[in-house]
C-alpha cells in the first residue's frame, strides 16, 4: 500500500513536471493497490486521475502520441547514460537493441489515440 501511495505522489508529480512519466507510474501504483487493497483498488480506479491517464490504456491498451514519446524519451535518457558510461561493445548493442524494440513495441502493439476518453459514472 506504501509503494501505491508513493507511485501515485510520484504520478502526480509527473502530471506537474514533464521530467516525471505520468502513466508508468500510475500503472505501478494501480498495480499496488490491486495486489494491496480491493478497497483502495476501487477508490482509485474511480479517480480522475486513473480515468485521464490509465482508463484507456488498461481498457484498450492504448495511448496518446504525447503519451507515448514521454515514456519513450525518457526511458532513451535512463538508457543513454549506461551507454555514454559503459565502454562494451557487446553491452551497447544490446542498449540499442532494447531501444529499438521498445519503440517497435509501443508503436506496434499499442494503439496511439487522438486524446485520452475519459469515463463518467
Amino acid at each position: 500500500m506504501i509503494s501505491g501511495f508513493i507511485a501515485l505522489g510520484l504520478g502526480i508529480l509527473g502530471i506537474i513536471l514533464p521530467l516525471l512519466p505520468t502513466t508508468p507510474l500510475l500503472l505501478l501504483a494501480s498495480f499496488c493497490f490491486v495486489r494491496g487493497s480491493e478497497r483502495f483498488e476501487r477508490w482509485f480506479k474511480g479517480t480522475k486521475i486513473y480515468q485521464r491517464h490509465l482508463d484507456s490504456f488498461v481498457r484498450e491498451r492504448a495511448m496518446t502520441l504525447k503519451q507515448k514519446l514521454t515514456i519513450l524519451l525518457l526511458a532513451d535518457v535512463m538508457i543513454a547514460l549506461p551507454f555514454i558510461l559503459i565502454d562494451s561493445f557487446f553491452v551497447r548493442i544490446i542498449l540499442l537493441l532494447v531501444i529499438f524494440y521498445k519503440y517497435y513495441y509501443f508503436f506496434s502493439k499499442i494503439k496511439t489515440v487522438r486524446t485520452t476518453r475519459m469515463v463518467t459514472k
